[in-house]
């Protein structure tokens, strides 16, 4: 099981794990969006994302809390599987003078450089979290009051790190779709992008049952080609696609970057008040 704490907000991963540990499943986090949120147990202590996961793992991508320009951590209380982590990392290299292979592995190191990078980031996480969360509270203040925006909402188990300010728009109270929205911030060079479109709608996905069935004969390389073909129809598997479609159809990133002045946030809200007044 692979659950996903999206826009710096933990999932309800105690729910999650009393789930899976009857029949043995694994849960890896994708905590890549929530480095420095936390989450309550059932004991009512505050741990941090992705503690009692078999794993969890973490992004330092450019556009995250904190960066390292790149790269990612994998963390885990499970010494054996890190250390087989790690090993994989460095190309699976067996202990030999020459370059021995057993395994295959992967050139996933991190470099002294860019560690020493992400070491000195982690030192103003706290303040940048706080500066995530006073964004989030301005624009909550300054457009919470308008019919039609509902902003992300956090569950009283979770402490969310606000790594991007999320709202959803409601066509028929708002008077303007989420698109009206991020077209017009687009129109004065600011950017806001749709949230994340849903997996099971993405073309790499739309895959024709019966192309591949006729392909069969012309080999492994001729079917992975066709499985590539966007808009042939055959959807991926999906329980439950409605509420992320209705999510991604009008739910909005807005600019949580911290170093946005007031100016910055003025000038946005003043954008979105103007598309409500129409």
């Amino acid at each position: 099981m692979v659950p996903t704490d999206l826009y710096g907000q933990c999932a309800d991963l105690e729910r999650i794990l009393e789930v899976c540990r009857p029949y043995g499943i694994p849960v890896v986090v994708d905590a890549a969006e929530a480095l420095g949120a936390q989450y309550r147990t059932g004991t009512g202590s505050w741990v941090h994302a992705g503690i009692g996961a078999k794993a969890a793992v973490f992004s330092f991508n450019g556009n995250k809390i904190i960066t390292t320009s790149g790269g990612g951590m994998l963390a885990s209380d499970d010494e054996g599987f890190i250390e087989q982590a790690r090993f994989l990392s460095r190309q699976a290299r067996d202990p030999a003078p020459h370059y021995e292979h057993s395994q295959i592995g992967y050139n996933y190191r991190m470099s002294n450089i860019v560690a020493a990078i992400g070491l000195g980031q982690l030192q103003v996480l706290d303040d940048r979290i706080e500066q995530k969360r006073r964004i989030f509270d301005y624009y909550q203040e300054a457009l919470g009051s308008i019919p039609g925006i509902e902003f992300m909402p956090e569950p009283a188990y979770a402490r969310s790190t606000r790594w991007l300010t999320v709202i959803l728009i409601n066509p028929d109270e708002f008077g303007a779709d989420r698109e009206a929205v991020r077209l017009a911030l687009e129109a004065e060079n600011i950017e806001s992008r749709p949230i994340w479109k849903p997996m099971h709608l993405q073309p790499v996905f739309q895959i024709e049952k019966s192309v591949l069935k006729s392909k069969v004969g012309r080999g492994r390389q001729e079917s992975r080609r066709l499985c590539n073909i966007p808009g042939q129809g055959y959807k991926a598997r999906v329980v439950g696609g409605s509420v992320s479609e209705y999510l991604f159809e009008r739910g909005l990133c807005l600019p949580s970057g911290t170093q946005m002045t007031a100016e910055d946030l003025d000038r946005i809200v003043s954008i979105i008040r103007k598309v409500h007044q129409g």
